[in-house]
């Protein structure tokens, strides 16, 4: 363990920097989990957690006024405070106990051998002074050292995922994201928590969060590809089917697109489930979920069948891109790619101003009028607004 290799990449990150700056008089503090671990990997940590020997959302709050910053958001109940804009979360240490399986934790301050004893996995198991009276010291779960150099991940005890299931989630993500390998007993472990029903009991909307979370790597498929390989036999509620070529195929048409990936994975789900499913974990924008998981093999034939532009636009013109990515992975792929990279962004420069300037008469026959003049530019690549109004003009 290097504690000296933790503090220069710190002091290389400039909120690094100022952060050890702007505890200069504050005691205590140690950067831990996730910050440790990505530090020590040489990776710039996505944010800066910090365990304050006592009283976390004071030091968080202290902090948030000495780095211009808002208030902090603090969560009483977990004795942590996040401070938005810094990318800076302070926890007090604790200890937790779980009153039943996959409930939240009860959580009560702690030592920092507690805090790493709480942990999801050893890697993130790892704290290391960074206050003034502090500054090189390193607590760390059993093993946990070791584990991290070994790119291995491992959970610190044997009912970890029976207390909290959604560190099932994590760990597919962490083995995609960091490309660790899993711990076989951690690995069995998980599959025992999966056939045995455990996700349920933490409930839909936190494995739900977790999941969300998962389509949001940089990797999604590989996420979600060791998420199923854990899983098993079990079902992935509402019932997703991990399809690796799959979702690829459709990552690649609508790239960075998380909703895209989740509707390839839910494609056979029936729709009232899934609408159930999406208002329990609380997606907020669940129609082209929906949209794309609506029969994406008939749309993919209806796709292929279609013999011009306009036809096509005609097709997908109320359908959302998700659904044309979706479909394209299903078959129709240049079709997909066409309507995504060139057709779905087709305007005519003339409006319905131009029409009744010429003399169309106000009502429906001016839409219709439009819609003809678009056909023609899809499929004759009209150039000129001259060019539209003649066509809209001509248009029986």
């Amino acid at each position: 363990m290097e504690p000296e290799l933790v503090l220069e990449r710190l002091r290389a990150l400039e909120r690094g920097e100022r952060l050890l700056a702007a505890l200069d008089g504050i005691g205590g503090i140690h950067v831990v989990g996730g910050a440790v671990r990505d530090l020590l990997l040489g990776r710039s940590p996505r944010d800066l957690d910090l365990v304050a020997e006592a009283e976390g959302p004071a030091v968080a709050a202290e902090l948030a006024r000495r780095l211009g910053a808002p208030e902090p958001v603090v969560h009483s109940r977990f004795g942590t405070a996040s401070v938005e804009g810094a990318g800076l979360n302070v926890a007090t240490a604790r200890a937790e106990s779980y009153p039943t399986p996959g409930a939240l934790p009860v959580v009560r301050p702690g030592t920092l051998e507690e805090d790493m004893a709480r942990r999801d996995f050893t890697a993130n198991a790892i704290a290391v002074g960074v206050s003034a009276d502090r500054r090189g010291t390193v607590h760390a779960a059993p093993g946990a050292p070791g584990d991290l150099a070994a790119r291995r991940l491992r959970v610190l005890h044997e009912a970890s995922f029976v207390d909290d299931p959604t560190r099932l989630v994590r760990l597919a993500r962490y083995a995609a994201r960091l490309g660790f390998e899993i711990d076989g007993r951690t690995a069995q472990l998980a599959r025992a928590a999966f056939a045995s029903g455990a996700p349920a009991t933490a409930g839909r909307a936190r494995m739900g969060h977790e999941l969300l979370l998962a389509l949001r790597e940089p990797d999604p498929v590989a996420a979600l590809a060791a998420l199923r390989s854990l899983a098993g036999d079990a079902a992935l509620d509402p019932g997703l089917e991990i399809d690796e070529e799959l979702l690829r195929r459709a990552t690649t048409l609508l790239p960075g697109d998380p909703l895209v990936l989740l509707a390839a994975a839910a494609h056979g789900v029936q729709a009232a489930v899934l609408r159930a499913w999406l208002a329990d974990v609380h997606l907020a924008d669940a129609g082209p979920v929906l949209d794309a998981a609506r029969d994406p093999g008939g749309l993919a034939a209806a796709m292929r069948d279609a013999r011009r532009p306009s036809e096509l636009w005609q097709l997908l013109r109320e359908r959302t891109p998700q659904a044309a990515a979706l479909a394209g992975a299903h078959g129709a792929e240049e079709e997909a790619r066409r309507w995504l990279d060139e057709l779905r962004g087709v305007r005519l420069a003339i409006g319905g101003a131009d029409l009744l300037a010429a003399g169309v008469p106000e009502g429906p026959e001016v839409g219709r009028r439009l819609e003809a003049a678009l056909a023609r530019k899809l499929d004759e690549g009209l150039a000129t607004r001259e060019e539209e109004l003649a066509a809209a003009l001509a248009a029986e």
